[in-house]
């Protein structure tokens, strides 16, 4: 997002999609979402918000909200109050009617207010439109200078969030996660392809190609990954629904045991590790039944056929011999 012109410019994704090699990514530490540390989160939040004087609605800054520098320009005061001070997108959707070269991130800022206060269909709409438009070199810099601390917190997978740095991750991370929620499962997957690769991309990535019956892919894009930390393990799980639902039996159970392994993997993960090795049981316990049953119905009908042929062979006997119906 920072060259200057395009929203949505991307790289191609080269081996494993869960392997990030850049010296630094746009993310914080992922979250395992659960009821307990949500309602703490809440009511952290509001708490915050009430001391501090900051609406929980508005968009989430690391650290403090960046001055705004005297020689801006009106566009750029007005951009920054948007952004900043506001919690309605109707205030950045004007502005980026009015300025046609700020349009493109003036929409995509709003989509992302939208993203936060859970207005899924219109965020990916916004998002959309925003990432369809080109930006000049004055809204650029404004990116540049006062974008670079804000934060979106997106779920890239069921009860996994990510804190992510204004960027290409978070934008694309927040659109996967909209179309997702409004049930265009295809767009969602497509709309990831662009990203280099990270854990949450793989994240979003196999949770939407699981969704659509994938399996195969998920398998590819996750083989060799190993439990490092609690978004590995969330990206373990998911390997290891994929690889029961192609019935490799061995390989999922060998992913419930990595995300067993560490012993600091968050307890819900754990939990739900424990869950899916008992379903594998079971269902590897259906398929050894189901093939033993087989087995015996082959068996039957072999005896079937042997007395049938029997019985035809002695009806032959008493018709060549003369033998009476009474022997």
């Amino acid at each position: 997002m920072n060259d200057g012109h395009q929203l949505g410019a991307g790289s191609s994704v080269y081996g494993p999609i869960y392997r990030d090699s850049r010296d630094f990514t746009p993310f914080r530490n992922g979250h395992v979402r659960t009821q307990l540390r949500r309602l703490a989160e809440d009511v952290g939040e509001s708490a915050a918000g009430a001391l501090g004087g900051r609406d929980p609605r508005r968009l989430a800054v690391l650290g403090s909200v960046p001055r705004l520098k005297r020689m801006g320009g009106k566009t750029a005061k007005a951009m920054h109050q948007a952004i900043f001070t506001s919690t309605e997108p109707e205030r950045l959707i004007a502005l980026g009617r009015a300025n046609p070269g700020w349009a493109g991130l003036c929409f995509v800022m709003a989509g992302l207010l939208s993203y936060k206060q859970g207005g899924y269909q219109r965020a990916a709409e916004l998002l959309q439109r925003g990432l369809s438009l080109r930006i000049d070199d004055d809204a650029s810099q404004f990116s540049a200078t006062y974008l670079q601390t804000v934060v979106t917190r997106v779920e890239v997978a069921e009860r996994i969030d990510v804190p992510v740095l204004f960027s290409e991750e978070s934008v694309f991370l927040a659109l996967s996660h909209c179309l997702r929620e409004t049930g265009r499962i295809k767009e969602a997957l497509q709309a990831l392809g662009a990203l280099p690769p990270s854990l949450p991309h793989a994240l979003a990535r196999c949770t939407a190609a699981q969704a659509l019956g994938r399996h195969a892919d998920v398998d590819d894009w996750t083989d060799e990954l190993l439990n490092e930390d609690d978004l590995s393990a969330a990206l373990l799980l998911i390997r290891a629904r994929s690889l029961r639902a192609l019935g490799a039996f061995g390989g999922a159970n060998v992913a419930l045991k990595e995300v067993l392994r560490r012993r600091k993997t968050a307890l819900a993960l754990r939990n739900d590790a424990i869950t899916d090795r008992a379903l594998l049981a079971l269902d590897a316990g259906r398929f050894s039944l189901s093939e033993r049953a087989r087995q015996r119905q082959a068996t039957k009908v072999e005896t079937v056929d042997g007395i049938s042929k029997d019985v035809q062979v002695r009806r032959l006997w008493k018709q060549d011999f003369g033998e009476d119906d009474a022997d």
